[in-house]
């Protein structure tokens, strides 16, 4: 009897690194785990909880409990029963993940946040602002931090493609829980729509949406928060500022004189938001020819241009982060849902994938300051 409960022991254990798909975190800490038993065979039975009915990812949560438990000495066979929280528990579960109360605020403004927020914005459209976005966020998540997309370009929605995104999020009642594709949790409007229909929204519509996304959306603990943005200086820009004003301006162009001046214009909006440029980043650079050549087929110098006058507008250092050059990889990489900076060639020197894996690199070892932050520290 001893050793059935030292094996039972074990496999509760061992259900500590199953992860919650969705919430990525412990399915033992999130109340979900309801009981495990084995018998004298070594056959195990397991109580698990999801969070609605008809979760989408049960499937996944199955496989997961079966494969930890089946890895316990002892354990010869695993049988998963499969339950529904009740409102009592799904509310104690959205007061763990909230805090009491349940508050809903922007997680990213709370006092003491060390969330790095960027939004990503250009211009005009057409340079590649979301492939780069998806990129720098999955090389991120790559090594090891814990990212999250708000794909806030409403009407030009491309995120979920981009990342091979077909799931729709779950609803914990007013509580929505995003997708998750190669470790980056993603929200769109893209996501609630049918088809490819359009959405044809004004301004305040917009607004809240976009504060929906960030109150309503539990994506946990980020290291970095990424928001795509439409491109110009319209409505959705001007509510970013007022609902992260921390955040700071990523400014996406391409390299031709003409793209340059439109992109000053994204960068220089931060003069009037209060906000930082974080710096600028010129995609299609250049074309590798067969012969090792460089093909300059949008001109060059426009990501150095922008970066120069956002440095005389803004009377600070605005650098040139990366130029990324033009890689049919990129093209079907974001066609195939698969960010190219995952792939084997994003290691090739002069690559897509190389530099965009170098400039998500520099922007995680950027330090966060503690200026303005409240330190959870009393003197003595």
């Amino acid at each position: 009897m001893a050793a059935v409960q030292q094996t039972a022991d074990r496999a509760l254990a061992a259900l500590g690194s199953v992860l919650d798909p969705e919430l990525r975190r412990p399915i033992t800490e999130l109340g979900m785990v309801t009981g495990v038993s084995v018998d004298d065979d070594g056959a195990a039975s397991v109580g698990i909880l999801l969070t609605i009915a008809g979760c989408p990812l049960h499937e996944t949560i199955t496989a997961d409990v079966e494969r930890a438990l089946a890895a316990v000495d002892g354990v010869s066979s695993v049988r998963v029963d499969l339950g529904v929280m009740n409102a009592e528990q799904r509310a104690a579960l959205k007061e763990m993940l909230r805090g009491p109360g349940g508050t809903k605020d922007i997680p990213f403004n709370r006092p003491g946040s060390l969330t790095r927020v960027y939004a990503v914005a250009s211009g005009k459209g057409g340079v590649g602002k979301s492939s780069v976005t998806v990129n720098l966020a999955a090389a991120m998540a790559a090594s090891g931090l814990r990212v999250g997309i708000v794909d806030a370009d409403v009407h030009g929605f491309s995120i979920p493609g981009l990342l091979g995104i077909t799931q729709p999020p779950t609803r914990v009642d007013e509580m929505i829980l995003p997708p998750v594709a190669y470790g980056i949790k993603t929200i769109s409007i893209g996501m609630f729509v049918s088809g490819n229909a359009p959405v044809a929204w004004r301004g305040p519509m917009l607004h809240r949406a976009l504060e929906q996304f960030l109150t309503d959306v539990y994506f946990g603990d980020l290291d970095v928060l990424f928001l795509d943005l439409p491109p110009g200086t319209g409505d959705i820009a001007i509510s970013v500022a007022q609902l992260l004003p921390q955040s700071e301006i990523l400014v996406i162009t391409t390299p031709q004189a003409a793209a340059a001046d439109v992109a000053e214009r994204a960068g220089s909006v931060a003069s009037q938001t209060g906000q930082s440029v974080a710096g600028v980043i010129e995609n299609m650079s250049w074309l590798q020819l067969p012969t090792g050549e460089r093909m300059e087929l949008f001109g060059s110098g426009g990501g150095s241009i922008v970066a120069k006058r956002l440095t005389e507008a803004l009377g600070k250092e605005i650098p040139l982060l990366g130029s990324i050059p033009l890689d049919v990889e990129l093209r079907t990489g974001g066609d195939a849902g698969l960010p190219v900076v995952l792939t084997e060639s994003a290691s090739a020197e002069g690559s897509a994938g190389a530099e965009l894996r170098r400039i998500a690199a520099a922007l995680a070892r950027r330090p966060r300051g503690l200026s303005g932050l409240k330190l959870d520290v009393t003197p003595r």
